[in-house]
């Protein structure tokens, strides 16, 4: 169910619970851009898997209201305000795309709340030393953060173009997007039911502008607020071998870094690959 969480400096954070109502906690961070309408197992996986799992809209998507200039680190305090209104103590974060640096940083800045981490298929900071950061990205990915490197008001205006066009044929969107697909990630998204879910996805996150989206790839253009190094407790990163949106060498950068990460890079999988895993990726995090 759906529900308004109110933080402490007055914004509401639209939140969304799914599974067993008394099961383990786990937050899972969406895409960019996404909603908390984004890949996740059926109910009736996460009862089975005795889960409750909780997604939100990061600020300025869907229904939660924007916080401008927001950092990735900033994510923890969320979260905490939303675990605190849900009665929980301690929890585990699972992070895709997007989502995954923020899962990063609530194992770095939450200790003692946030119990394991799962970050999928994610990026490195962008100043990540010895790491070439465009090698193997896609290109509309690319003039991303070109454009956010230029400012904000070009990287707004160019994202603001592409929300346009997906509020007013997402599913036309999906379509196009799946033509620049690999030969894998073709596959998981020609399903009908994932493909009917992304278009959810990307309506819900849009519905009224391009907010979130640009002040996640500002933020993942900027300083993230915490290092890899300062994260101390058990991280799993998982990314396939031909990911064009978020290129692997991002997580094998950051598994040399975070102490004791489990990294898994899988041969034959891509982007999309995360939705195929995230059931035994959420086992992982609930152990």
């Amino acid at each position: 169910m759906e529900q308004l969480i109110r933080t402490e400096d007055g914004r509401d954070l639209a939140v969304e619970s799914f599974g067993n109502p008394h099961g383990r906690p786990v937050f899972l961070l969406h895409g960019t851009p996404g909603s908390r309408l984004g890949p996740a197992p059926r109910g009736s996986v996460l009862y089975r898997l005795g889960i409750r799992l909780i997604a939100y809209d990061r600020p300025g998507y869907g229904a939660s209201d924007r916080l401008p200039g927001r950092s990735v680190a900033h994510v923890a305090a969320d979260v905490v305000t939303i675990a605190d209104a849900l009665g929980i103590g301690e929890f585990a974060v699972v992070g895709r795309s997007g989502g995954a640096p923020h899962a990063l940083a609530c194992a770095a800045l939450l200790r003692g709340r946030a119990a394991r981490t799962a970050a999928l298929v994610g990026l490195a900071p962008r100043d990540a030393q010895g790491l070439d950061w465009f090698e193997g990205m896609t290109e509309s990915n690319v003039r991303e953060y070109i454009n956010a490197a230029a400012g904000r008001g070009r990287l707004t205006a160019a994202l603001e173009r592409r929300s346009a066009s997906i509020r007013a044929d997402p599913m036309g969107s999906v379509v196009d997007m799946h033509r620049g697909l690999s030969a894998s990630d073709r596959g998981i998204v020609s399903d009908t039911g994932i493909r009917a879910m992304l278009v959810r996805n990307f309506a819900e996150g849009l519905r009224s502008s391009a907010d979130g989206w640009v002040d996640d790839v500002m933020s993942f253009s900027s300083d993230w607020g915490f290092r890899p190094e300062d994260i101390a407790s058990p991280v799993l990163l998982w990314h396939g071998e031909d990911d064009v949106f978020a290129p692997a060498q991002h997580t094998r950068w950051l598994g040399e870094r975070i102490p004791g990460a489990e990294t898994v890079v899988e041969r034959g999988a891509a982007h999309f690959g995360a939705l195929r895993v995230l059931t035994r990726v959420l086992g992982w995090v609930t152990r």
